[in-house]
């Protein structure tokens, strides 16, 4: 089943309507959490709301929004006022314009979203929109409201489908002047490009997500069975650095050293399926019943073990 829709409404091509919902394309909750507690009972620490000079807990319904105009000086504004600032783009992701994917700057993307037909009807003109836009190769610029502020979106066709890349404004970007002009202008040889070359052509590849590994979420996890087991926990000896003195040098032991495996090359491991989640390789819990069965009780104060 589908996660809930972020956001419904319409998508709009000049008279073209149809309803539609907006999707997270991401998930980061099969990622491993942790919880803050108190070392000293072992209990998990609550955060509550206070005011800032008198200490006392402030509950929701006296909490509004203020802006900083001074130190200590704000100006309070309320849900209703917010409310009427009320925008085309609530309701509605109007298509302004169509423009080339290599014009749109890798820095301004955000994060993506899967669009869909809302309901039963609207699938003929989602589909003349989605065609439209695969037939010119072209991504169409829109607006949309999303946790009650105006963003971009830019949208492409997947499959039967849309993606709509959030994209920030261009107040949002920092310039990469201040960053880059203590750079050293260094002149590069040709003898180190033509190394250089050959390393990338060995390394050479196709872009294919299911072979990365999120190593440090592995780790988590077997850190987490080594400690649920029982087991020692020993730091590991980490490989010592090393400082390059010769570039050229440092760049023809890379070529021998990208070579190598290739001659004696190992069969790749099978991918992980994405859609399992990494949780799934934490032990079971000894004892535990299935989720059906489990779910019927009342589950227990959790037991608080060290390591």
């Amino acid at each position: 089943m589908a996660p809930r829709a972020n956001w419904k409404g319409f998508l709009r091509l000049s008279l073209v309507t149809c309803p539609v919902a907006l999707y997270p394309a991401t998930s980061e909750s099969e990622k491993i959490s942790f919880n803050q507690l108190n070392r000293q009972t072992g209990h998990r620490i609550k955060y509550l709301k206070v005011d800032a000079d008198t200490g006392d807990e402030v509950p929701n319904e006296d909490i509004v929004k203020g802006y900083e105009l001074d130190k200590g000086q704000y100006i309070e504004v309320t849900k209703e006022e917010l409310e009427e600032l009320t925008l085309e783009s609530t309701r509605t992701i109007e298509i302004d314009e169509f423009v080339d994917k290599a014009d749109i700057d890798p820095r301004y993307l955000i994060r993506p979203y899967y669009l869909r037909p809302d309901g039963k009807v609207g699938h003929d003109a989602f589909a003349v929109i989605r065609e439209t836009i695969r037939e010119m190769d072209k991504v169409a610029i829109g607006r949309v409201v999303l946790t009650n502020r105006e963003h971009i979106i830019a949208l492409e066709p997947l499959d039967k489908g849309l993606v709509g890349t959030l994209l920030r404004y261009p107040y949002e970007v920092r310039g990469e002047q201040e960053y880059f002009d203590e750079i050293q202008d260094v002149k590069v040889t040709k003898d180190m490009l033509d190394l250089a070359r050959h390393i990338v052509n060995q390394k050479a590849g196709r872009f294919e997500p299911e072979k990365f590994e999120d190593h440090y979420e592995t780790a988590l996890i077997d850190l987490i069975n080594k400690k649920r087991a029982g087991k020692p926990i020993t730091p590991k000896e980490r490989p010592a650095a090393t400082n390059v003195v010769d570039l050229m040098e440092a760049l023809r032991r890379s070529v021998g050293r990208e070579a190598a495996p290739a001659k004696a090359a190992k069969p790749a491991k099978k991918p992980r399926k994405a859609s399992s989640g990494q949780k799934e390789m934490l032990m079971p819990i000894e004892g535990k019943k299935p989720k059906e069965t489990a779910a019927k009780k009342p589950s227990a104060k959790p037991q608080r073990k060290s390591a």
